[in-house]
């Protein structure tokens, strides 16, 4: 063989086969090849070392391989054979080693913890797989423990242990809140590597009760939540006003206000601690310090530096990450945090081991009978890896002899090899951190030659470059391979030729006498082949004339020239590129074939323009300097649109071509960019003109390509930048010849629109495409992979043919060509179509429901037969609603919900799902045209969770010491309630917040009596519902005790013992104010309207408004604007027998508004008309009215004539003018008006609210301008135009006095009012 010459970088993309150096024979990567030649098994896909399942789903342990013949498989379990035939629960699947091991049906994964091998084995050796430790994930719950309240000083550490349980893999942690939002961190408050919040200093603001942390198993997709965690800072200001409560004035007493500190570190703990890390994993180091202000931390490496591109710093720098870790990556690391008072370190000696890696991987041999050949299986690691080998899966010690083999540590030396010597070895390579296991095959064979490369293959090269010839082979042994030029030309040798060992002759300069036939001839003892390949030189692509230097003016136009020579055989392509990108999207560029012209040059045209030629085999280019200069002043110029062309000529008439030819008109002095040429067709569509094409300006000459049995007219319109002139006069017409169509419809489809039918459809061709007349369509089918033949029909000019009684959803090959009376279009492609779509036949089996908490379930089937789906399948529908609310409240109605999983999905989630419900659902399949029968219905649980909020609250009958509170049940109780949480403080006038008492009471109450409150105080309450899950959200309400008047004049607020309250003067805490606000919203419902009132506190002159809507309804929500500051409303119009929902907001007020009341209209007359007169209780009660009164009149009538008073007079006698006087509590005035409990108890105060002034208006200081204190109940009532009727109790107006007659005598109208 000829010296080897060196490749060139240019070259190497055209030397696949240059970079396989064979030390052994080498098989080429032919399939066809690979099929015939005999070969040991080779592991090519297996489950990893360390296998992690899930314990409910399938455990799928793969093991793949090939060989020639295919390879066997079998399986080790912990050592030992597994025998798959005896453990129903376990399979192989065919044409494979890789086993499925059922849990889905009643296995346990448990069951099947172990260490698994997989053998493949033939007749020319055994390969193994590594060792598979199969174990299923854990995700235990959390231990119970009693978490005791942290109460912290500000400023002090702290930390909140997380201590999650043990899962396999371990878990993710992370800290939230009940909102499920996480927790803000930062350099002051973060999160360590064991999971655990660390607190540097803490500050109020970390008051809570929710600190939560939880652990996100995600091989089981479960997460479990630690108990809350509550934390308490004190801070200095308010514990010394604590202190200063409970001490008298001599007492010395304060807190130490909050000290800086310097950094103590919280982890790791003393002074130094190690760590070891493997080679090639991330070595994470972790600093937290306590201190204040919050300490920094830096990090350092003792004696070198942190290695540059693999540092990183996270968790505010608390943490040090270096990826991809090696043996130099050993030393001592420090951690130092610092804050103004001083400093504190640590420092971890990191010791890197590693796991065995590989040095030299043994590869796979094939050789040739008696040839020689070595395997080298050289690993490192730290400790150093033991090496050891196995032939066929058997350690070499005890493996059957070969005396061709010699063991010589990590290398076996083979010598004479037979073919009997075929095996598959392995090389492991251990140490404590773990091992490696390849497999290498030795494959003796004998082969004649073979060529793999093409025959007759063409080569072509540009002139003077390199030429390389390919001449893939194989054969056993090596064959030897010669070249020859020509058919009877002699052996190539020489300086003028390499040639190399993978069969590549390389001529480094070829000429064009180099051309011609070159032959390869490969031979070893077996055997000789030849194969003979064509090489073609071509002529090099040349500029000519390139571009050159230019200066030209600003608005001026420049040209540059860019002439080729090329090869004949070539097809260049031409770039121009301006600053080497791409030339401007702009008009102004015009690239004709020779050149490029720049029309109307401007300031940033200034650059480098550049023309490269392409062709397949060379590339070549030129550039030139554009300098744009300011042209000299010119007078002002007056700009228009061209006018239009003029003088159009046809020549050189073609049957499907024609040169057009104007004369341009003035440019009105802004050049003509471009030229746009439209044509008219006046057989098919007269006097409608379609665009043909455009010039550039400086063309006024046009070869157009035309179409057959079309009558041309044409016509040009010239553009400049002002804008396009008006079109020329049209040419002379030109009919060109009719002939075959050229194209074929397009949008070809064939979609069923019945199960036994197939509707073809396409887009037809327009008029002038038909290029002649009687233009029809042949349509053809037949069913595909059927070998039937095909079957078609000519139809007129249509868009659509139908064939009928066709099976159903089966797949046809479907043509459509176009014809007329020349002839055919050419052959159109096939495309496929399908039958009508039926009804899917069968349902999905194995409905199984997982329920993976109280609203979500996931839902797994079984996919159907594809042949049973008789149609596209689009998917799986999931039907499922709620049978039964296992709470005390029951849905009216049962309301379907779909979910639809698009394509084969055989599992989905079902969301939103209500909780501690019963439910059915059912599974069917979709096709195109509907869907299939449903499965059986299967029912599943939702377990409790916690309860909404209570679905009112009110409180009522204040008194001096104690409140009323009523409240309804939650409208989604979610589980069985188990009690309730009141919880409720005093607030000052101030605002201020005093101690929390908190009640827990029973599930069944619905009422409750506070008593041993302070008089006068006003209350905020919390109130929330608990299930066995938790607790739901809380509603919140304020209430005032009435005022004890003989305390009056005492300002400051005293708390009363109690069993819930304090005994000693509590701290307060400033809370915004409440209002503004609306509550206590009331309706009074007719038929067809409502009155609605309502209480408002807050800033005077407030707009309201009234907003209402059916309830239940998604519709939006109406609204009516209230009229002055007016506190009721009449909501007219309504729809008797229905209930709505209402609520009531103020404009401009941050727009808020009352809680929603809901009401029910009465029915409608039709349903309770009844003759109220021929009741017999209506009767009696008229007598009885009618009597009361005649009784009545008799006696006033009586002690009239006697002269008599009546006690009311008799007091206002007493008085010489009583509208003067001041009112007292016992005079009378105001009748029998007196608290509830005036009975029992004389002495007490009257209800806030109840005394008028003498003036007889209430004023809004003095009241809550409630309607329904004012109504007392029933007797307040509303007439329909809003006006408020019925007796105020203790505001009666007086009558004019007039004699003795001012005494106010019962009338009939006030009797009969007494009885309303």
């Amino acid at each position: 063989m000829t010296k080897k010459k060196s490749i060139s970088a240019s070259k190497a993309s055209l030397v696949l086969f240059l970079c396989q150096m064979i030390s052994a024979l080498d098989v080429p990567l032919d399939s066809k090849l690979l099929e015939e030649l005999s070969q040991p098994p080779t592991i090519t896909q297996q489950s990893p070392k360390d296998y992690i399942v899930d314990p409910r789903e399938n455990i799928v342990i793969q093991c793949e391989a090939k060989g020639k013949p295919p390879p066997s498989f079998s399986w080790t379990r912990n050592g030992t054979h597994f025998d798959i035939d005896k453990d129903a629960q376990v399979t192989m699947k065919p044409n494979s080693g890789t086993l499925v091991i059922n849990i889905m049906n009643g296995g346990k994964a448990e069951a099947y913890e172990g260490v698994y091998q997989c053998t493949a084995r033939n007749e020319r050796g055994a390969a193994i797989s590594n060792n598979i430790v199969i174990r299923p994930s854990r995700s235990p719950l959390w231990t119970k423990e009693k978490l005791e309240p942290n109460q912290v000083r500000e400023g002090d550490s702290l930390v909140l242990h997380c201590r999650p349980p043990v899962g396999l893999p371990p878990p993710i942690i992370f800290w939230m809140d009940n909102a499920f939002q996480r927790l803000p961190q930062s350099e002051r408050v973060s999160q360590g590597l064991n999971g655990d919040l660390y607190f540097s200093n803490v500050q109020p603001e970390d008051t809570r009760e929710d600190y939560i942390c939880y652990a996100r198993f995600n091989h089981t997709q479960t997460i479990q939540q630690k108990q809350p965690i509550s934390v308490k800072v004190f801070s200095m200001d308010s514990l010394n006003d604590t202190i200063a409560a409970n001490l008298s004035d001599t007492d010395v007493y304060g807190a130490r206000p909050v000290t800086e500190r310097q950094p103590v570190l919280l982890t790791p703990t003393g002074s130094t601690s190690t760590k070891v890390e493997l080679r090639g994993n991330v070595l994470l180091l972790e600093c937290i310090a306590a201190g204040l202000p919050t300490p920094v931390i830096r990090w350092i490496k003792e004696g070198g530096e942190l290695p540059a591109n693999r540092t990183f710093f996270e968790n505010f720098k608390k943490t040090l990450k270096i990826i991809d870790v090696s043996e130099a990556d050993s030393g001592n690391y420090k951690c130092i945090a610092r804050n103004i008072l001083g400093s504190a370190h640590h420092v971890i000696s990191v010791t890197v081991k590693a796991a065995p890696y590989w040095i030299t991987a043994p590869r796979n041999l094939v050789l040739s009978p008696g040839e020689d050949g070595t395997l080298i299986c050289r690993a490192n690691g730290n400790p150093k890896p033991s090496i050891s080998w196995l032939a066929n899966g058997v350690p070499i010690a005890i493996a059957p002899e070969d005396p061709s083999r010699k063991v010589d540590g990590d290398t076996i030396i083979f010598s004479h090899v037979q073919e009997r010597s075929s095996a598959v070895y392995q090389c492991n390579a251990s140490n404590e951190y773990g091992y490696l296991l390849a497999n290498a095959f030795v494959n003796v064979l004998a082969e004649p030659p073979r060529i793999l490369t093409p025959a007759n293959k063409l080569y072509q090269v540009i002139a003077d470059s390199p030429a390389l010839l390919d001449c893939a082979y194989f054969g056993s042994p090596k064959p030897e391979i010669e070249w020859f030029k020509g058919v009877k030309g002699s052996i190539l040798h020489g300086s003028e030729y390499i040639f190399h060992d993978n069969g590549t002759l390389e001529i480094p300069v070829a000429q064009k006498d180099s051309t011609g036939a070159y032959t390869c001839v490969a031979r070893n003892k077996l055997g000789k082949i030849q194969n003979e390949v064509q090489l073609e030189i071509k002529d090099p692509t040349v500029i000519i004339k390139q571009p050159e230097y230019k200066v030209i003016q600003r608005y001026g136009q420049v040209s540059f020239e860019c002439i080729i020579k090329h090869d004949s055989t070539l097809l260049p392509t031409v770039i121009w590129l301006k600053d080497n990108d791409e030339l401007p999207d702009d008009e102004r560029f015009l690239v004709g074939k020779d050149n490029l012209t720049i029309m109307n040059v401007t300031d940033k045209d200034d650059g480098t323009y550049t023309c490269i030629v392409n062709t397949t085999l060379d590339s070549v280019s030129a550039s030139a300097v554009l300098t744009v200069v300011a042209a000299p002043p010119t007078p002002a110029i007056i700009y228009a649109r061209p006018n239009p062309p003029f003088d159009l000529e046809l020549t050189g008439q073609l049957e499907r071509s024609v040169e057009l030819s104007w004369i341009p008109g003035d440019e009105n002095n802004s050049p003509i960019t471009n030229f746009v040429i439209e044509y008219e067709d006046g057989l098919h569509e007269p006097g409608l003109w379609h665009y043909q094409t455009e010039v550039p300006g400086t063309q006024t000459t046009v070869q157009l390509k035309l179409s057959p049995y079309v009558n041309y007219s044409f016509r040009v319109i010239a553009v400049n930048e002002i804008g396009r002139s008006q079109p020329s006069e049209p040419s002379e017409q030109y009919l060109t010849k009719s002939a075959n169509p050229d194209e074929n419809p397009s949008n070809v489809q064939g979609i069923g629109s019945e199960p036994d039918n197939l509707v073809i459809t396409w887009e037809s061709l327009k008029g002038f495409q038909s290029n002649g007349p009687g233009l029809q369509y042949k349509v053809s089918w037949r069913q595909k992979d059927v070998d039937d033949e095909w079957t078609s029909v000519i139809v007129a000019n249509v868009s659509k043919y139908i064939v009928s009684g066709t099976p159903t959803f089966v797949p046809y090959e479907i043509k459509v060509q176009a014809l007329n009376d020349l002839g055919y279009a050419p052959e159109p492609s096939e495309v496929i179509g399908h039958s009508g779509e039926d009804l899917p036949m069968v349902a999905p089996g194995n409905v199984q429901v997982h329920v993976i908490n109280s609203t979500l379930a996931k839902v797994h089937w079984d996919p159907v037969p594809l042949k049973t789906v008789r149609g596209h399948l689009q998917g799986y529908k999931v039907y499922y609603w709620k049978v039964q609310s296992l709470s005390r409240r029951s849905r009216r109605h049962v309301e379907k919900k779909i979910l639809t999983f698009k394509g084969n999905k055989t599992f989905g989630m079902l969301p939103g799902l209500e909780p501690y419900s019963t439910y059915k659902l059912n599974v069917r399949v979709a096709n195109g045209k509907g869907e299939g029968p449903a499965s059986p219905d299967k029912v599943f649980r939702t377990p409790e969770g916690v309860p909404s909020s209570p679905s009112f609250l009110k409180i009522t009958n204040p008194t001096l010491d104690s409140l009323t509170l009523e409240w309804g049940s939650p409208t989604h109780p979610n589980g069985v309630l188990t009690s309730y949480i009141l919880k409720f403080q005093p607030i000052n006038n101030t605002h201020e917040l005093g101690p929390l008492v908190e009640i827990r009471i029973p599930a069944n109450e619905s009422s409750l009596i506070l008593k041993n409150l302070n008089y006068s105080t006003r209350y905020k309450f919390y109130f929330n519902a608990q299930t066995s899950v938790g607790s739901g959200n809380q509603i919140t309400e304020e209430a005032v005790t009435i005022m004890d008047e003989g305390k009056m004049g005492y300002s400051e607020t005293l708390f009363a013992t109690s069993p819930v309250m304090h005994t000693v003067r509590p701290t307060f805490y400033k809370v915004q104010p409440l209002y503004p606000r609306i509550r206590n919203v009331t309706t009074a419902a007719a038929e067809t309207y409502a009155n609605i009132s309502w209480e408002y506190e807050g800033p005077d002159h407030a707009n309201f408004y009234v907003e209402y809507g059916v309830a239940g309804s998604k519709e939006d929500w109406k609204k009516e604007i209230v009229n002055g500051s007016r506190s009721f409303f009449v909501l007219k119009g309504l729809t008797p027998g229905t209930a709505y929902k209402v609520r009531v907001g103020a404009e401009g007020l941050s727009g808020f508004r009352s809680s929603e009341d809901v009401f029910e209209t009465g029915p409608a007359m039709a349903s309770r008309q009844v003759d109220i007169a021929t009741q017999g209780w209506f009767i009696g009660l008229m007598c009885a009215v009618a009597l009361l009164i005649l009784i009545l009149l008799i006696v006033c009538f009586i002690r009239r004539n006697k002269g008599g008073k009546y006690p009311v007079k008799e007091k206002e006698d007493a008085h010489a003018d009583p509208e003067i006087q001041p009112m007292k509590e016992d005079d009378g005035t105001f009748g029998e008006y007196r608290s509830l409990e005036s009975d029992a108890e004389d002495h007490k105060p009257l209800k806030k609210g109840s005394r008028t002034p003498s003036d007889r208006t209430v004023k809004k200081e003095d009241s809550d301008d409630s309607l329904v204190d004012y109504g007392e109940g029933v007797n307040g009532q509303f007439n329909e135009d809003g006006s408020f009727i019925g007796q105020y109790s203790g505001k009666k107006e007086k009558e004019p006095a007039e004699g003795n007659e001012s005494s106010e005598a019962p009338s009939p109208v006030n009797a009969m009012n007494s009885f309303v």
